[in-house]
C-alpha cells in the first residue's frame, strides 16, 4: 500500500494567530506521526506532505496520478485550511484526523459535512491517542486485500466505536438550580437588549428570540475605553491580578488596560439601557478600531449577572441571555467545543469564562490570568471550573426557530498550552458519534451552562413554537 499522509496547515512553523497558537511548531509532531506510521506498517509506503489550501491539494492529485497512490491520510493541523475536501473527491479511502487543540474546529464542521452528505470514501479519527489512530491505518489493509472503499470505511467507525473511552457512572452533585417561570423568562427575555459591536457601522436590526438588537460602530466602545477613570481601573486590576491564582505573562500595565475596556463597555451598557455585549475582538483589535482585549470585561459582565460574547456570535450571545435569565442569573459560557473519543469527552475551550458559575451570588472558583492564546497578547482568562456537576449545552438558531440541546458532566479541566485557555472537559450524556454530526448546520460555539436545563428548555422551546434539536 502507498499512501500519501497529507497535514493540513498554514506552514510548519505558525506564522500567524490562530489554533494552537502564533509561532507553534508542527515539526517535532509531525516527525512523531511519520516515525510511528513507519514503524507500525513496515509494509506500506507513507509519503508526507504539507498542503495550505485547495491549490496545493490540487496540485498533489495532479501529481499523484502517476504515482499510484492507494489512500489519503489528512491530518487537521490548522481549522479553516481546506484540503480535505479536495482530497476527498478522488474516490480513494481516506482517513480524515483530527490534530487535538489546533484543527479541531475545521475537524468537526468539515466531518459533519460529510457525514451529512454520506460522503463514502472518509473515515475519520478523533482522538489524542496515537494508538486510535494507527488502529485506523490498520483499516487500508482492507482495500489491500480487495475489500471496497465502503468496507474501510465501515472499519473505521467499528475501530473508533470499539477505542472509544467506555462511559462512565454518569452521576453527578447535587445542584440547588432555581429558574424562573415560562412566561416570566419570556417577559424578561423581552426586555433584554444585546449591543453589536461588529465594524464602524450603527443599525438596527430584527430581534433574535425576541430580543432586540443594536449595532454600534467600534469607535463608540473605543471612546468608552479612552473615558474609563484610570483610578476604578487600576483598583480592579489590583483585584484581578490578588484574586488570580497566577498571572503569567500580562504586566500589569495591560490588566489597567482590559479593566479600562470593562469599564467603557459597562458604560456603553447603562447608556443604551442594555445587559448584553458582544464584540468581533480580533477584528477590532488587529484593525486598530479597539485597543485591548474584552476577554477579562466579559469575565468581569459575566460574573455580575450580565452578558459579555465574543466574536459578535449573535445566536450565542442570544443563548447566553435567554437562558441566563431563565437561571436566575447563572452565566452561560461560550467555547469552541473539542471532541476526544480517547478520553469520551467534549471540550469547551475559550479564553474567557466566568468564575461565579453559579451566579453572581454563588460561590467563586480559581482562575489565572494568561495571554490571549492564538496571539499571545493581551489578557485572558483560565477559569477552573468546578467538576462533577451536570451541565446544559446550548445553541439557538432565529432563522431555523430551532434550539440545540447536549448535556454532559464536568469532569476535568484541560491546562494545555495549545488553543484556549479555558478548558473545561465534560462527558457527554448520551451518543458521543452523534455529537459528530451537528457542527455544519450550527456552528462551532456552543454556549455550556450548570444545571440541568432540559425541563426549561423544552417548556421555552414549546412557549415561543421552536423546535428543540438533541444533538447527542
Amino acid at each position: 500500500m502507498k499512501i500519501r499522509v497529507i497535514y493540513s496547515l498554514h506552514a510548519l512553523v505558525q506564522p500567524k494567530p490562530d489554533w494552537p497558537n502564533i509561532g507553534f511548531d508542527f515539526k517535532p509532531a509531525i516527525e512523531n506521526i511519520n516515525t510511528v506510521l513507519k514503524k507500525q506498517f513496515p509494509s506500506f509506503e507513507f509519503i508526507s506532505t504539507l498542503a495550505t489550501g485547495q491549490e496545493d491539494a490540487k496540485k498533489i492529485i495532479e501529481g499523484d496520478k502517476n504515482e499510484n497512490i492507494d489512500g489519503y491520510i489528512v491530518y487537521q493541523m490548522n481549522c479553516w485550511n481546506k484540503v480535505i475536501q479536495t482530497i476527498s473527491e478522488t474516490g480513494k479511502p481516506i482517513l480524515y484526523v483530527d490534530f487535538k487543540y489546533a484543527g479541531s474546529g475545521g475537524f468537526l464542521k468539515y466531518n459533519s459535512y460529510f457525514l451529512k452528505e454520506k460522503q463514502s470514501n472518509v473515515g475519520f479519527v478523533c482522538s489524542s491517542r496515537i494508538e486510535d489512530v494507527t488502529a485506523a491505518v490498520k483499516c487500508f489493509e482492507i482495500t489491500a486485500k480487495g475489500g471496497s472503499v465502503a468496507d474501510f470505511v465501515a472499519a473505521t467507525a467499528l475501530t473508533r466505536i470499539k477505542l472509544t473511552s467506555p462511559s462512565g457512572k454518569l452521576s453527578f452533585k447535587k445542584d440547588e438550580l432555581k429558574t424562573l417561570s415560562t412566561d416570566e423568562s419570556l417577559r424578561k427575555i423581552g426586555k433584554s437588549k444585546i449591543l453589536v459591536f461588529k465594524d464602524q457601522s450603527t443599525r438596527s436590526a430584527e430581534p433574535i428570540f425576541g430580543i432586540p438588537l443594536e449595532y454600534l460602530p467600534f469607535s463608540e466602545l473605543n471612546q468608552a475605553w479612552e473615558a474609563a477613570d484610570k483610578k476604578e481601573a487600576e483598583a480592579i486590576a489590583k483585584r484581578w491580578q490578588s484574586r488570580a491564582d497566577k498571572v503569567i505573562g500580562v504586566s500589569f500595565k495591560e490588566l489597567q488596560n482590559s479593566a479600562a475596556m470593562y469599564l467603557g463597555m459597562k458604560s456603553v451598557l447603562n447608556k443604551h439601557n442594555a445587559n448584553a455585549i458582544t464584540v468581533n475582538c480580533l477584528g477590532g483589535f488587529y484593525g486598530n478600531h479597539i485597543h485591548a482585549y474584552p476577554c477579562l470585561g466579559f469575565h468581569e459582565l459575566n460574573n455580575e449577572g450580565l452578558v459579555g460574547a465574543c466574536e459578535t456570535d449573535i445566536n450565542s450571545t442570544a443563548t447566553m441571555v435567554a437562558f441566563s435569565t431563565v437561571a436566575k442569573g447563572r452565566p452561560g459560557f461560550i467555547s469552541d467545543p473539542v471532541i476526544d473519543t480517547s478520553k469520551r469527552q467534549i471540550i469547551y475551550a475559550h479564553c474567557v469564562a466566568p468564575n461565579k458559575i453559579f451566579g453572581p451570588d454563588g460561590p467563586t472558583n480559581p482562575y489565572k490570568i494568561l495571554t490571549h492564546s492564538e496571539d499571545r497578547q493581551g489578557a485572558a482568562v483560565a477559569s477552573i471550573l468546578p467538576v462533577g456537576y451536570i451541565t446544559t449545552s446550548l445553541q439557538v438558531n432565529n432563522d431555523r426557530k430551532e434550539i440545540l440541546f447536549h448535556q454532559a458532566i464536568a469532569v476535568d479541566n484541560d491546562p494545555d498550552d495549545r488553543a484556549c485557555r479555558t478548558k473545561l472537559c465534560a462527558e457527554p450524556i448520551g451518543d458521543i458519534e452523534k455529537l459528530f454530526t451537528m457542527w455544519n448546520q450550527w456552528g462551532w460555539h456552543r454556549v455550556t451552562f450548570y444545571g440541568d436545563l432540559k425541563k426549561q428548555v423544552y417548556e421555552l422551546a414549546n412557549a415561543k413554537g421552536w423546535k428543540v434539536v438533541e444533538e447527542a
